[in-house]
């Protein structure tokens, strides 16, 4: 018990009460009363402590909520705006910049994503439509090249029965016209070939991948490519070995360097295969000493049926075969020439 109060109690006791056993019950009592008040007051105080610094906290980690859902529905707000202006005009007039309240928001959210849903959907529908057309035409070249080549053959023939029974009667004119079909023969050939095999350049269904030592190719390429004494052709550096369908990387290159050799007008031709590694590319180029492009015909090379040869021997179908097979494996393909000085074809093949 406190010791003022004790002793103001004590003033007015006679000396027999201070000394009696019931008094010192009283006493202690209420000195027993005190130590539970004293204990209760500071569980209390301890109680109001956690209490506090609990309520802190949660007021902490509720304002840190607060401006993470602020930012969530700024950028929502944002994203919500841009799509806004992309897939729709607003139904009640223009309100761009008005501000929408959260179930504004979120009304446009849903119906922004039904939209892109539905177009997803669409989207799909159009690529079945589109792989099933693509496979279409790819019968559709194949039944059409067999078609045409089988009269073609037929014609070659006849010619040569021709030129083999009246070799000693044909005139020279007449020979000279005979020569002439039978080339236009052979380019008709070609050019169904040509476009055979652009039609199937990008279908994945024929695609055949595994490692391929281009060093082995293009030795394989000059091997069974004819080239002229003049004309030599060679690589400056080591070539790697790349993933890729064999088929399409041979013909890419093939291509390249046969157009090179038509392209050289110089005693002494050099044609050149240059390589470098980036990061995410393989970057290839071929570079001849030849007469070189005129920067106006730079685009339209690439061109289906677009052709610079003077003599109309070529398809203008070789060029636009080599890009469609570098965008194929999402490279990019461009040209670096002038005139009388030569080109380089550059191109890229993404890394597997």
């Amino acid at each position: 018990m406190h010791s003022l109060l004790a002793r103001q109690i004590r003033k007015f006791l006679d000396q027999d009460s201070k000394s009696s056993e019931e008094m010192n019950t009283f006493f202690m009592a209420i000195n027993k009363s005190y130590q539970n008040y004293e204990d209760q007051f500071s569980m209390l105080q301890r109680a109001m402590s956690i209490s506090s610094q609990e309520l802190f906290d949660a007021n902490q980690r509720l304002q840190q909520e607060a401006e993470q859902q602020k930012k969530v529905i700024a950028s929502l707000t944002d994203a919500t705006k841009m799509l806004q202006s992309i897939t729709f005009k607003n139904e009640k007039g223009n309100q761009q910049g008005k501000e929408l309240t959260g179930i504004e928001l979120a009304n446009l959210i849903e119906k922004q994503a039904f939209q892109i849903s539905e177009i997803e959907r669409q989207r799909e529908v159009l690529l079945k439509d589109l792989e099933k057309s693509n496979r279409d035409l790819n019968d559709y070249a194949h039944v059409v090249s067999h078609d045409l080549k089988s009269p073609l053959r037929t014609i070659n023939t006849l010619i040569n029965w021709i030129k083999e029974d009246n070799q000693d009667n044909l005139e020279a004119t007449t020979k000279d016209n005979l020569d002439l079909i039978d080339q236009n023969i052979e380019k008709m050939d070609n050019l169904i070939n040509g476009i055979l095999e652009y039609s199937v350049v990008d279908d994945k269904t024929r695609t055949l991948e595994y490692n391929i030592d281009l060093n082995d190719l293009i030795k394989e390429i000059i091997h069974l490519t004819q080239i002229p004494d003049h004309i030599h052709i060679s690589t400056k550096n080591t070539l790697p070995v790349i993933y890729a369908d064999p088929s399409r990387i041979k013909q890419l290159f093939q291509n390249l360097i046969t157009n090179a050799i038509k392209a050289m007008d110089k005693e002494r031709g050099e044609i050149y295969i240059l390589f470098q590694e980036t990061d995410n590319f393989w970057q290839f180029a071929v570079q001849d000493n030849g007469k070189g492009i005129s920067k106006k015909y730079h685009n339209k090379i690439f061109e289906i049926f677009q052709t610079l040869d003077d003599k109309k021997i070529s398809t203008g179908i070789g060029l636009s075969i080599v890009k469609k097979i570098v965008e194929f494996y999402d490279g990019k393909i461009w040209i670096e020439s002038k005139e009388g000085v030569g080109t380089t074809f550059n191109f890229t093949l993404k890394k597997e």
